[in-house]
């Protein structure tokens, strides 16, 4: 069965009115707030819900001024040059700070003319978008909101995090806004395509409800904090199969700085092109011209050049030496068996940073000293 990933915030306009069904119920008499005493109004009131209730409860109520409605206007050309008429799309965010920082996903304001914030009050603020990383697709906003007006999520920590565990998402499914689903963590350290080719990893799987409009809105534990930000669903239709995805809080924790601070991320870059994977293991196949692995003596294939004459004719061949290039098998002594787990070991590190690469050359295993550079 063909698997489809559908990135929830793309187009998300409400189609139709909402209606809603009453149905009455019989209730057993109770005592009004007048006649309980004081004391014991609360535990009545408490009594009412459930244990797993009073917590979703608490995170909604803790939470759900710290998420915001995103409106887009994207207007795209069509093949003849002329312009589509504008259309609109909607995302979820989550407030970063009283400095009016908005995080997102990427694919929520991307190509967007026009980017619009809606706060819990209701106050609408025209956003700027600050910096953006289609690799995670994670974006950041900024508006000038009244710091008071403001109120930030509280960041968690995705390292230990287990499946099973309760999670809960807020955001504006179809533009209803602060809708909150709950549900358990399905999985961990999933791997999905992102938006530019490349992969993203350690992915969290989640059986909470997401539709059109949830991207960018943030993922919760039961202590209302953030662990993760949603960013897609796996579905044929579109909408809700219960196979959800969010990039783990780590994640961006590390990444949002740099976009506060340099509007993208700036990664280290080892400076080899291509790797070609064998049975044998990852293969380098070409350097960059300069770049750190050339200039730290790794090895990629070799062009062998030679001309051979055919009468008044000379030809010039070129032969490829595989058996020339190198065989990655570590990286500062952590094992690398793929070019997902090469990229990895890279983008934790920081340009300028000193790592040992150790590679495989002619039967002989030898550790090469290289410094990083920094991706273009």
């Amino acid at each position: 069965m063909k698997k489809y990933v559908v990135w929830c915030g793309i187009s998300a306009l409400l189609g139709g009115l909402i209606s809603a069904a009453f149905v009455t119920h019989s209730v057993e008499p109770r005592l009004s707030a007048q006649e309980v005493p004081g004391r014991e109004l609360r535990r009545v009131i408490d009594d009412d819900f459930t244990s797993e209730e009073r917590v979703s409860i608490a995170v909604y109520e803790r939470v759900n001024r710290s998420v915001v409605n995103i409106t887009t206007l994207i207007v795209r050309p069509d093949m003849f040059l002329m312009l589509e008429p504008p259309s609109e799309g909607a995302g979820s965010g989550s407030v970063l700070d009283q400095a009016g920082h908005i995080l997102t996903n990427f694919h929520v304001v991307e190509g967007a003319k026009q980017v619009k914030v809606t706060l819990f009050n209701g106050e609408t603020y025209t956003a700027q978008l600050i910096g953006a990383d289609p690799v995670y697709d994670t974006a950041v906003l900024r508006i000038e909101a009244p710091p008071e007006s403001l109120v930030p999520v509280e960041f968690g920590d995705s390292a230990g995090l287990r499946v099973g565990q309760s999670i809960y998402a807020i955001g504006n499914p179809f533009g209803l806004e602060r809708t909150m689903t709950t549900g358990i963590i399905s999985s961990l350290n999933r791997s999905l395509p992102s938006r530019n080719g490349r992969t993203m990893k350690s992915i969290i799987q989640l059986d909470a409800a997401l539709n059109r409009g949830n991207s960018g809105g943030p993922l919760l534990d039961s202590r209302s904090r953030l662990i993760g930000m949603n960013t897609a669903i796996a579905s044929r239709s579109g909408e809700n199969t219960g196979v959800g995805f969010a990039i783990p809080v780590n994640t961006i924790s590390r990444i949002v700085p740099q976009l506060v601070r340099n509007g993208r991320v700036i990664r280290p870059d080892l400076g080899i092109t291509r790797v070609l994977q064998t049975d044998q293991g990852l293969v380098i196949a070409t350097l960059t011209p300069g770049g750190a692995a050339e200039r730290a003596g790794l090895r990629g294939f070799r062009m062998i050049k030679s001309q051979r004459r055919f009468g008044p004719f000379l030809s010039e061949e070129v032969q490829v030496d595989r058996n020339y290039a190198d065989q990655i098998l570590a990286l500062d002594g952590q094992p690398i068996k793929s070019a997902d787990d090469l990229l990895s070991a890279i983008e934790s590190r920081q340009p300028g940073e000193e790592t040992v690469v150790t590679v495989l050359r002619e039967g002989r295993r030898l550790n090469v000293s290289v410094v990083l550079g920094q991706e273009e």
